[in-house]
């Protein structure tokens, strides 16, 4: 009997496990005023990265039993600032529910009077209703009950055990635990904004930018692949690129863009267009249909 759902969310675990081991050992450890703050500063993107993760978990959880699934929902919210359903709820239930109508999307990109938001206006409003839209789908959709009795027992259990560690020492678990919480929410809304903004349409295809750097969905577990994990929001992160292949002459080709730093430092996160040669050779990595045995 296995743990986990797919093997390969087996290193990406045990990574995650090992990054908070490091937090937990510069926590009790540091018994100086500069470390807390390099290790703040040191880890800002590499857990903007675990964000997308913890985003991957919420759409199909990597443990298969809810124990171990809940124990890693700690360490996430530890790392990201997002605690467990919270994600499901706002993200899941909501968002991917709503994003093509601005007027019910729980991430909209635009304001009341229809004009875009600009970047640090999306990024502080979506990080700062996020808890609150969470909560706000969970009573909206009684069907999901009990994901909001974990998503309110979960982030209250975060709060307790983050007062004790401010009761331990309160500066080591400011500058360990709760700004990266607070700047990784932050980051991860930010990052999100380039998803959508400005594509206002009933068509999956047309929906949303993808971003095709090898590092960048390396880091993100194929985050980039946007449009494929819209088209089928449950499928598994390791089946991103294969799908986009199969849906890539469908999606249009001035959809894709940059990914952010520290990817690419000039032009981050700009717009791109694909020759058709290279929508072609993107179709042509499709996996050919099995055929049926005789």
């Amino acid at each position: 009997m296995t743990l986990f759902r797919y093997p390969e969310d087996r290193i990406p675990v045990l990574l995650f496990a090992s990054v908070f081991a490091l937090d937990l050992s510069v926590y009790f450890l540091a018994n100086n005023w500069w470390l807390p703050i390099l290790w703040f500063g040191l880890w800002i993107i590499p857990k903007g990265w675990i964000s997308s993760w913890n985003h991957h978990h919420q759409h199909l959880t990597m443990f298969k039993h809810a124990l171990p699934n809940r124990l890693l929902e700690i360490v996430f919210g530890f790392q990201t600032g997002v605690t467990s359903h919270a994600w499901f709820l706002h993200h899941v239930v909501g968002h991917h529910r709503n994003y093509l109508d601005q007027e019910k999307d729980e991430s909209t990109w635009k304001r009341a009077d229809g004009t875009t938001m600009g970047e640090l206006e999306y990024s502080l409003k979506t990080a700062l209703t996020a808890y609150p839209r969470a909560l706000k789908v969970g009573l909206e959709h009684p069907q999901h009950r009990k994901a909001l009795r974990v998503f309110v027992s979960m982030a209250l259990l975060h709060v307790v055990l983050l007062g004790a560690l401010f009761w331990h020492n309160w500066y080591n678990a400011l500058f360990v635990f709760l700004l990266p919480m607070a700047v990784s929410l932050y980051v991860t809304a930010w990052a999100t904004y380039f998803h959508h903004v400005g594509l206002e349409t009933k068509d999956h295809n047309e929906a949303s930018y993808n971003i095709l750097h090898k590092g960048y969905n390396l880091m993100t577990g194929n985050l980039g692949f946007h449009t494929a994990h819209h088209s089928k929001h449950g499928l598994h992160w390791s089946k991103l690129p294969e799908l986009h292949a199969q849906l890539a002459r469908h999606i249009p080709a001035n959809l894709y863009r940059e990914p952010g730093i520290p990817f690419v430092w000039s032009g981050s996160e700009a717009k791109l267009e694909l020759t058709p040669e290279q929508v072609d050779a993107l179709a042509a990595t499709a996996a050919a249909p099995k055929r049926a045995a005789a």
